[in-house]
């Protein structure tokens, strides 16, 4: 059985349209069909059921399962080849999450691009629930996410940083004469939280649920400098790491410590377990691990 074949197939199965999965491999649709059919002949079984809708069979859904890990088995043979022909030459997909992903990356990827000019970066700001999807689903080959641990049995991580959560207020709110704050003081306040897609969101729900009630999130944003301007805009309250909210210099925030809480900010960088890390990869978790140790 043809290797591209297996591709043929797979391509298919994803599209259900002969004619949609033709356009994106850029064969004709006669060549496709040919080779689905030899598939089908050489197995002795329909792959599809070819009425109105394209459907998978009981049998195409096995090929399936079976054809992705010949696929990717394939691939991790390529790349390996590629790397010992190639060595540093490449490219890495690395997902960050917008709010916290630039403060600890910037100098590593400077440092990284010093080594390894010929390497293109592709970053992609998302959530770390996206970051996990797009690692998972091999569209990003590493991420720097948010809480810690993730999945053991899909996932290898390495630990960046632990940073505690702060409130963040108008100086005229009537929480920044505090000098203490729990939780449970902030229930009759209004928030301005992350994107529903962050992982830190949903710690803090949950986190207010435990305390008795739920949020009431006025406005939600992936952007730390628009969260700050919400706060001074009197619109709401927010929850940062210290690292993000020491950093701010405005007279009308008044910045508090969050006491009996739990919540804090988990950095790590994340990879697949089960997949071939391309050089490119591996010596960026190597530099990681340097510039961990160096903090």
């Amino acid at each position: 059985m043809d290797i591209r074949h297996l591709a043929y197939f797979s391509e298919v199965a994803k599209q259900l349209s002969f004619t949609k999965a033709a356009s994106t491999l850029h064969v004709s649709q006669p060549s496709l069909s040919k080779a689905i059919k030899q598939i089908e002949s050489e197995l002795s079984v329909p792959l599809f059921y070819r009425s109105k809708q394209l459907e998978l069979t009981d049998a195409g859904k096995a090929v399936l399962v079976n054809a992705k890990h010949v696929l990717e088995a394939f691939q991790n043979l390529t790349t390996e080849l590629t790397d010992i022909l190639e060595l540093k030459k490449g490219e890495i997909k690395i997902g960050i999450p917008p709010i916290v992903g630039p403060a600890f990356f910037s100098k590593l990827i400077s440092k990284y691009k010093e080594l390894y000019p010929y390497i293109e970066i592709i970053l992609t700001e998302v959530g770390s629930k996206k970051i996990k999807e797009g690692i998972e689903d091999g569209s990003l080959d590493i991420g720097l996410i948010c809480n810690l641990p993730v999945n053991n049995g899909k996932f290898e991580f390495m630990k960046v940083t632990h940073d505690p959560l702060m409130l963040v207020v108008h100086k005229q709110n009537r929480l920044a004469s505090y000098t203490e704050v729990e939780l449970s003081d902030l229930k009759n306040e209004h928030f301005v939280l992350y994107q529903q897609d962050f992982s830190l969101y949903d710690r803090i729900i949950e986190e207010c649920l435990s305390k008795g009630y739920h949020p009431k999130v006025v406005c939600n944003s992936s952007q730390k400098d628009f969260i700050v301007e919400m706060v001074e805009a009197k619109l709401g309250v927010t929850l940062l790491p210290s690292r993000i909210a020491h950093s701010i210099h405005n007279p009308n925030i008044t910045v508090l410590d969050l006491m009996n809480s739990t919540l804090s900010l988990e950095l790590g960088l994340v990879w697949r377990k089960d997949k071939y890390l391309p050089y490119a990869v591996r010596e960026l978790i190597s530099l990681s691990e340097d510039f961990i140790k160096a903090k």
